[in-house]
């Protein structure tokens, strides 16, 4: 079985079936999945045509170690373990330790993915803390709710996709926002912090375990507040000599990311970039297979060759690359959409991929869950992707009607 990696995933996701499960293939790796949900990846790969396969899918209890553990052992040892889940990095870096396989440091996984421990962490640290308080019903928030400083941010202590972010400006707005929250999910923690002004920037990282390179990171432009959608994010190709981006990497080899992908994510501040979170895994959102396509399909074999205990063979992205997400502004159901599209873009690429189809329904939810599309463009002329961007921009958006 040494020539088996063991794939822990939640349910089917775009990034590992058609990124990394390809990718696997491509080194001739046989991918075995454990899942939680193992009906629903049987049904996704029922499909015929698929890029790649698992050569088999087991039921396992992926959010329990012990579970994962119990199965482990009655598998031969395979060459690697690896997710691409938020909700998994903790379980599988334990996974791998225990194999005494290439992994990432579990207690990482675990501060990352818990933003209240993240916060901790790092106000330990002295590394660019911010006021933040833990809450988990009314109680709690009664306690702190006269230092919280206005304007501030709630969020679901381990949330994802921007999914019940709010800005709250007063203690009327934050009170009435946490009794919603905690009707729909009682006792399910948030995270109070500090509202931080300035333009958002994400670094992305790619590790081996003995050396780390930044790739770069996205400039990201949001919906405005109260909520935190990201519409639009351009490239920006790491350079130490750019401002920020010296004082970013720094930060986040301080907080222990190390081996695999690292998407991060920054205010640059009138002070400096300080740190909003850390998702120790592939950036998403359709981003990933930008700079997979970037990086002349790299991007996904190389972090997987660094899971396997192989050194990095991957060099940063230099184009120019813009990504644009079409969002729906109302619900309902989808009446026309805009088809799939793939031209040259100089020497790059522009590519249409819609995530909704007629008859869909939608649900507003304020995060990346609305997304009806991702347009993402590249090329080494920056121009050439600036005019592209404008012009398919206008011609999807009068494609899509919801109604």
């Amino acid at each position: 079985m040494r020539d088996t990696v063991l794939f822990l995933a939640h349910v089917p996701t775009e990034a590992l079936n058609r990124g990394f499960l390809p990718a696997a293939q491509s080194m001739g790796l046989k991918v075995i999945l454990l899942t939680d949900q193992a009906a629903t990846h049987h049904h996704y790969f029922s499909q015929p045509d698929l890029p790649a396969y698992p050569e088999q899918i087991l039921q396992c209890d992926v959010f329990n170690p012990l579970s994962v553990l119990d199965l482990l052992s009655e598998l031969p040892a395979p060459v690697g373990v690896f997710s691409n889940s938020d909700h998994l990095q903790t379980v599988t870096a334990l996974a791998a330790a225990y194999l005494n396989l290439p992994g990432k440091d579990w207690q990482t996984c675990y501060r990352a993915k818990n933003k209240a421990a993240m916060r901790q962490y790092l106000k330990a640290l002295d590394d660019g803390a911010c006021w933040f308080r833990a809450v988990n019903d009314q109680t709690s928030l009664g306690k702190v709710i006269d230092d919280v400083p206005f304007p501030c941010i709630a969020k679901p202590r381990e949330g994802v996709a921007s999914l019940n972010v709010r800005r709250l400006d007063n203690a009327a707005q934050l009170q009435s926002f946490c009794d919603q929250f905690w009707q729909e999910q009682p006792g399910q923690p948030l995270l109070l912090e500090e509202f931080l002004s300035g333009p958002v920037h994400t670094l992305e990282t790619i590790g081996d375990g003995n050396s780390l390179i930044a790739l770069g990171g996205f400039e990201v432009q949001l919906s405005e507040p109260p909520h935190f959608v990201e519409l639009e994010a351009a490239w920006v190709p790491y350079q130490p000599e750019r401002p920020h981006l010296q004082e970013m990497f720094r930060q986040v080899r301080r907080f222990g990311v190390g081996l695999g992908s690292c998407h991060s994510e920054f205010v640059i501040t009138d002070n400096g970039p300080r740190l909003i979170e850390i998702n120790y895994r592939t950036v998403g959102d359709g981003r990933e297979f930008l700079l997979d396509r970037m990086t002349n399909h790299g991007l996904f074999h190389a972090i997987l060759q660094a899971h396997v205990g192989n050194p990095l063979e991957l060099s940063p992205p230099t184009q120019a690359a813009q990504i644009r997400y079409l969002s729906a502004s109302t619900s309902g159901r989808v009446r026309r959409s805009a088809p799939e599209r793939r031209e040259p873009c100089g020497d790059g690429i522009a590519e249409f991929e819609p995530l909704r189809e007629v008859g869909d329904d939608v649900r507003l939810t304020h995060s990346n869950k609305d997304y009806l599309g991702v347009l993402r463009l590249f090329s080494s002329d920056p121009s050439r992707v600036k005019n592209t961007l404008a012009e398919w921009a206008t011609d999807l958006e009068a494609e899509w009607e919801i109604g």
